[in-house]
């Protein structure tokens, strides 16, 4: 089981990989905008998403947990 986390502040603006797809390492599972900019957060490893702990339009702080993956 691997956490992906917020590596910064800043609202989901659009959820990439939905619970139960499959997501290899570098794929983007969130996109994250913050000051008008557009941050991919990617999984790190292979996996399926088991959860995502976010929807789009909520605010993250950094380190917030975003998915799991397994």
């Amino acid at each position: 089981m691997n956490e992906i986390k917020a590596s910064m502040a800043g609202s989901v603006w659009k959820i990439v990989a939905n619970e139960g797809e499959s997501v290899t390492s570098g794929q983007d599972v969130v996109i994250l905008e913050s000051m008008k900019m557009e941050i991919p957060i990617p999984a790190e490893q292979d996996g399926t998403v088991k959860e995502l702990k976010v929807g789009e339009g909520d605010f993250v702080n950094e380190g917030d947990v975003i998915a799991i993956i397994e």
